[in-house]
């Protein structure tokens, strides 16, 4: 299952942000046609968690264990598998001139407040990691040096999204030594990707622009992409709707435009903070007006 093929026909989720759950195994129940994958149900209310929108986390404060370290800048998402690889943060005066890319494997949540995100590694960790300057753009060798400055499982080793399962997860030393594989291939295309350039980026059907993205919906404890937030501009009336991940056919970076398998037509049945569907793809359903709450997480 990709991270972007969710089950949701129409379904109405309120305002932003939305919920849906953390993408944590292949067994899930449906609730209001959305499908939320947990490892089994007594994980329902604790894997209920608030989609983000990347738009809300730019600019966010990061703090190491020992200090703050900057600020978010970016994210880079692999465009194949629709998930954040890397945050991009510029750490401002402490270390001037320079940018350092942070995984995932490394976050610890989001502050109380939702003003900083922490991660589980040192200033020193931090200043020491392989530099992202002389790597410009990122290549799988600097993400095979990376990795292994880290201790972290290789996710491109392996078929999952990251590497050993469906969320990024620290391992003890031999089992990652198993999994480190070959090593790079300076073939490898990594569709590396930052959402700040993908962000206007037109939304192209078969019949006509739909749009422009305006945003990135991100599972914050699997990070990855379920939806993109469009613009629909004047021909719906400025209305903004989600697109799932599962719809888009491909980017074409050269024309700055995102392709998908919906037309005109798909997004005019769909009402305002819905998720558009091709019409032939979904069945009637009872719950199509049942409004998902904003639910804050326990445990973010």
């Amino acid at each position: 299952m990709r991270p972007g093929d969710i089950q949701s026909c129409g379904m109405k989720v309120g305002k932003l942000p939305i919920v849906s759950g953390g993408l944590r195994g292949y067994f899930g129940i449906a609730i209001s046609e959305t499908f939320i994958p947990v490892t089994d149900e007594s994980h329902i209310q604790r894997n209920l968690i608030m989609l983000k929108n990347i738009n809300d986390i730019y600019g966010t404060r990061v703090a190491a264990t020992d200090g703050n370290i900057g600020h978010v800048r970016d994210f880079y998402f692999d465009d194949q598998k629709w998930i954040i690889r890397y945050m991009i943060v510029d750490t401002g005066n402490w270390l001037p001139g320079r940018q350092v890319l942070l995984s995932p494997h490394a976050f610890d949540g989001f502050g109380p407040d939702g003003d900083a995100i922490s991660v589980r590694l040192t200033k020193d960790q931090i200043e020491n990691s392989p530099s992202i300057e002389s790597h410009r753009p990122v290549t799988r060798q600097y993400e095979h040096d990376y990795f292994h400055y880290y201790s972290w499982p290789p996710y491109w080793d392996n078929g999952s999204m990251w590497g050993v399962g469906e969320i990024p997860v620290l391992l003890p030393p031999p089992v990652l030594e198993n999994l480190r594989g070959k090593g790079p291939d300076p073939r490898d295309d990594i569709h590396l990707r930052s959402t700040q350039s993908v962000t206007g980026y037109d939304i192209a059907a078969a019949d006509g622009s739909l749009g422009s993205v305006a945003g990135f919906l991100v599972d914050h404890i699997s990070w990855a992409i379920l939806n993109l937030v469009v613009e629909t501009g004047h021909w719906y009336s400025g209305k903004r709707i989600l697109i799932s991940t599962s719809a888009v056919q491909k980017i074409s970076y050269a024309e700055a435009k995102v392709m998908v398998k919906l037309t005109r037509a798909d997004l005019q049945r769909t009402h305002e903070d819905e998720v558009a569907t091709v019409a032939a793809s979904c069945p009637p359903s009872p719950h199509r007006d049942r409004v998902m709450p904003d639910v804050t997480p326990a445990n973010r």
